[in-house]
């Protein structure tokens, strides 16, 4: 029996006018319970801070509101006759999917005020607007799979609604009593509706092919990863490969008329078609670039024991202007999430190199650190012992050294061409044993030519 895990699995809808009408209307009511919860709860602590203002004691204060759902639900149920009389048009998850994310909300920003949570620290939820995301969970009623054709789902008041693609897969292992529906979250993103399962299913995956070996993995930008195995992921570049279009399209949007909120004007019907069309451009090649992210994460933990990876200061290396858009383009804390998630289903170990620690400065032969490694020399060359490579293989090398002898694995096996300056067209073969207790690798069996 595999291990139970919460998994999600979207499906592409395609719904008739009446029932992108119905998902509209039950992604309206979300937004209205939410707004109207979270307006009570501002109104509540302006008046408690209006009071202490007046110096009125603390048993003269107007009781504070509960922030749990169960109390919003409750408040809800009581006063929505009179605040939304046409809530029957909707099933009553629309509106306790809207108040369980304003609690979680008031519960993030509560534990992020208190030092509780990690990360930046978050603002007060605010009201979600006409052009807020539409979306809607559901976590009660009839709804999940039509076993007819495995073409359709089904949502309480929405109705039977047709996929793009087959729900076979899911299918499957419902019929198999390996999974089991928890909820259904529709969404509509880049002018397209989409249904989100989230799924209690028992995972079997298959072991790695190689499970005593480890593999370092050095993210970067002019290649996607490098492997200690030599092998080399090129960067695709999806954003690169469409930044001809998207600016062609966003020149287009610049001529017509756009919204303008000090004049209240509306957009023009040309100007909603362009930015229709930017969406589905961004749209693609974020699917792309996903698509890219998970073969490579999916192949990293099914061939090998261990994974290894740095900690990356992507936020920082986000800060920089001019490279900003070729990180972001590359997704570098993406594929470690997934790397992540993908490790402990398989049982791989994964291990996140200290963010300090001088992966691409550390000759993977001898290992000795070098004081400074500018970003531009794109070869690494040891003045210790005269190894001569590329700066970033001898990191992934040196990354993969980490948990050998943590793990008991050992480097997967590599030939990789070095580059050598012209005038050493020598070959270099060092053999020793692991890392050392500092945590510095030692030297390294590799063969170069």
């Amino acid at each position: 029996m595999g291990e139970t895990v919460l998994q999600a699995y979207r499906f592409a809808l395609d719904p008739t006018p009446e029932q992108e009408a119905a998902l509209r209307s039950h992604c309206g009511g979300q937004r209205f319970a939410y707004n109207w919860g979270l307006a009570r709860i501002r109104a509540n602590l302006d008046q408690r801070s209006a009071e202490k203002a007046y110096g009125l004691d603390s048993d003269d204060l107007t009781p504070p509101l509960s922030w749990s759902a169960y109390s919003l639900r409750k408040d809800w149920n009581q006063a929505k006759s009179e605040v939304a009389p046409w809530w029957g048009e909707n099933s009553k998850e629309a509106y306790s999917s809207g108040l369980a994310n304003l609690a979680t909300a008031l519960g993030n920003w509560e534990a992020s005020r208190n030092g509780r949570r990690k990360g930046r620290k978050l603002g007060f939820p605010r009201f979600k607007g006409k052009r807020a995301v539409l979306s809607c969970r559901f976590t009660t009623g009839s709804f999940g799979l039509v076993d007819a054709d495995r073409r359709h789902v089904k949502l309480p008041r929405v109705g039977t609604v047709r996929t793009h693609e087959s729900s076979r897969k899911l299918a499957r292992h419902v019929e198999r009593g390996t999974a089991r529906i928890r909820s259904a979250t529709v969404s509509y993103r880049s002018g397209r509706w989409f249904c989100s399962f989230s799924v209690e299913i028992q995972r079997q995956d298959p072991k790695p092919a190689q499970p005593g070996t480890a593999v370092g993995v050095d993210l970067g930008i002019k290649s996607l990863a490098v492997l200690s195995t030599g092998e080399v992921i090129a960067n695709p570049k999806h954003l690169e490969v469409a930044l001809r279009e998207l600016r062609r399209l966003q020149r287009q949007a610049a001529r017509r008329i756009g919204p303008d909120k000090r004049a209240r004007r509306k957009p023009s019907r040309r100007w909603r078609t362009t930015q229709a069309r930017i969406s589905k451009l961004h749209a693609r090649v974020a699917n792309a670039r996903q698509d890219g992210l998970h073969k490579l994460s999916t192949r990293l933990v099914r061939t090998y024991g261990a994974v290894v990876i740095e900690d990356l200061n992507v936020s920082g290396m986000l800060a920089n202007r001019k490279l900003a858009r070729h990180v972001a383009g590359v997704g570098m804390a993406e594929l470690r999430r997934q790397i992540e998630y993908k490790a402990a289903w398989a049982g791989v170990h994964m291990h996140v190199a200290d963010r300090w620690y001088p992966s691409s400065k550390t000759c993977s032969a001898c290992g000795v650190v070098k004081a400074k490694l500018r970003l531009s020399e794109r070869t690494f060359a040891c003045e210790a012992c005269g190894l001569v490579l590329d700066r970033d293989f001898n990191a992934a090398h040196n990354l993969a050294a980490l948990v050998e002898h943590e793990y008991g694995a050992s480097s997967a096996s590599c030939v990789v061409t070095v580059n050598e300056p012209d005038g050493n067209p020598r070959k270099t073969t060092h053999l020793g044993a692991a890392g050392t207790a500092t945590g510095r690798p030692g030297p390294q069996q590799l063969m170069l030519l």
